[in-house]
Order: C-alpha cells, then structure tokens, then sequence
C-alpha cells in the first residue's frame, strides 16, 4: 500500500460524502447527459486535488460541509479541463478507459467539460465564501494561460528553465495551491495561518509536474501514454531542458538544431531523450524535486503534530516516487 492509499484510507468518510455531491450535483433531467457523466464518474482519478482541500481544512479546525463543496468543486473543475484536454489532444483513453470524445465525438464532450465546469462554479457558491468563489474564477483563468504559456514556448523554442518554471507554475501548481487555500478558508482559517501551506502546495505542484514530464523519458504501460510523447507535442521538459543547457555546446547544439526544426520522427525523438538521460537530465530532476522536498518540510515547522501534517508530507513523498 502506497502512501496515497494510506490517505485515501484516512478520508474514507470525508471522500464518499464530497463524491456524493459531485454525483448528485451532475445529476439532469436529461438521460444522455446523466449517461455521459455516470460512465465518466465510474473510473475515479486519484482525487489529489480534493484530498489536498480536506488536509488543508483539517489543519485548521476540521471538515465542514462547506469544505466538502469545495473539494468537490475543485475535482469538477479539473476533471472538466481533463475532459477539455482529450478532445485537443485527440486522446482516446485516460484511466485506461475510452474517452468521453472517442465514445461520444467532440461536440458531446466539449458540452460536457462545460456542463461541469458550470457545476463546479456552484458548488463553490455552496460554500458561501467569496474567497473560495474567486479562487475557482482566478484558477480557471491560470490554468487557460499556462497551457498558451506552454504553447508559446514550445513554438518560441524557449530552452530556459526560467520559463518552464512560470509556465508549470500556471498550469499546475496554481490548481494546488488553490486546493490549499479553499480548504482553510472553508475552516474558517485566516489568509495569514494559511499561507505558508500555499507555499507548501506550490512546491508540491511543481514536483508533481516535473515527476509527470519524467514519465516521458521511460517506458511504463501504466502511464498511459507513449515514451517521447510531450517531445511529439514540441513540449520540452525539466530533463531535457537541463542537458541542453549543460552539455558542451557541440552536443548540445545539434540537439537544439532538432527541436526548433520540429516534425520529429521517431529515430529522432529516441536521440533527443537519449541525450537527457546521458547527460544527467533525469538525475537532475529528482535532485530539484527533493531540493524542494527540502524546502516545503520548513514550511509546515510552525504547524502542530498531527496526522493531517503527516498527510501532508505522505503526499509529497507519493508524488516524488510514485510510477503513474
């Protein structure tokens, strides 16, 4: 049993209560929708993201109903921009099961992410706090402009880590640190008890994107996706990124030569990972991931003793070693 089995234990009560609302929230009158939705909703996720709200309001005087809201809010929320992404993606299974637009077609699916995407917005309503009201509004917005940022940089050929880091700062870990801050609010906790476990959550999102992107540079059928898979994308990751800036330049070179090309084939995309790898890319990554690890353990010494600090760390470990 990994550590997010362990948690997912611990919130067993508090889990089976927020999937309640997610259920009963997505619930029409129409029979084609509430179709759609009960197949998706019988693969859950990891539920991170709402574990994260539920920690984060333990800390600060425990589960109420309206942090219960929250979390649900935030996991409609991110499985809408789940839905939104496989159809730009063109993806046909996640979790190991169709998706919605392979089984239904884009127009379907894309009605879909809205029809939860409006959904999560009342459930935040729910919660009667305009704080968590407007950290659901400002998400929706930072993670729209972190997957442009993403684009921008792989068509600009930005290889710094400079922008890596802002773009997956957007893209991800706003999402926890919002996890974060809508828990303590729902508990009623002030911006100023608070934020050194938003800091904490930045930290934590951003190893688990930088964890994501090294699943690309090695075989694993768990994932889901092909080996060299973001590289199709023009995406270049943390591991890449530090051997393009690090290798002699007659190494690195011709490598950059490639990438700003583009249209890569399969031969090249092998060289290009080959190339991370050899030259301490993925050594690397973990090394910034535990840095950080370092860092976020500071974060939580003012907080008292208890098991939802220790779930706190048990999730950081989870996402450094986890294998999908």
């Amino acid at each position: 049993m990994d550590q997010l089995n362990i948690i997912q234990e611990r919130l067993a009560a508090e889990l089976a209560e927020m999937n309640a609302i997610i259920h009963s929230s997505l619930h029409t009158s129409n029979e084609l929708m509430n179709q759609v939705v009960n197949n998706y909703l019988k693969v859950k996720g990891k539920q991170i993201r709402p574990i994260m709200v539920i920690i984060s309001a333990g800390m600060f005087g425990g589960v109420n109903t309206h942090v219960l809201h929250a979390g649900a809010a935030l996991e409609m929320l991110h499985n809408a921009s789940l839905i939104h992404d496989d159809v730009v993606d063109e993806t046909s299974l996640r979790r190991g099961k169709i998706t919605v637009n392979a089984e239904w077609g884009n127009h379907i699916a894309v009605l879909v992410g809205d029809f939860f995407v409006s959904n999560a917005l009342a459930a935040g309503i729910k919660t009667n706090n305009i704080a968590i009201i407007s950290a659901l509004s400002d998400l929706g917005k930072e993670l729209s402009v972190g997957e442009v940022d993403q684009i921008c940089n792989a068509r600009g050929h930005h290889f710094d880590e400079e922008s890596y880091f802002k773009m997956i700062r957007k893209k991800t870990a706003s999402l926890f640190m919002n996890c974060v801050k809508m828990g303590a609010e729902a508990a009623g906790a002030k911006p100023s008890e608070y934020q050194p476990l938003v800091e904490y959550a930045e930290l934590l999102g951003l190893c688990f994107q930088i964890r994501d992107d090294i699943f690309d540079y090695s075989e694993n059928e768990v994932i889901g996706k092909p080996t060299g898979n973001d590289l199709r994308e023009g995406k270049v990751t943390l591991p890449l990124l530090y051997a393009l800036n690090s290798a002699p330049a007659d190494m690195a070179d011709p490598m950059k030569d490639l990438l700003r090309r583009g249209d890569l084939s399969n031969s090249e995309i092998d060289t290009l990972l080959d190339f991370a790898k050899n030259n301490g890319g993925i050594e690397y990554a973990y090394n910034r991931m535990r840095q950080m690890e370092n860092e976020a353990e500071n974060l939580l010494a003012s907080y008292p003793e208890n098991h939802w600090k220790q779930s706190f760390r048990d999730l950081f470990d989870y996402i450094i070693a986890r294998h999908k």
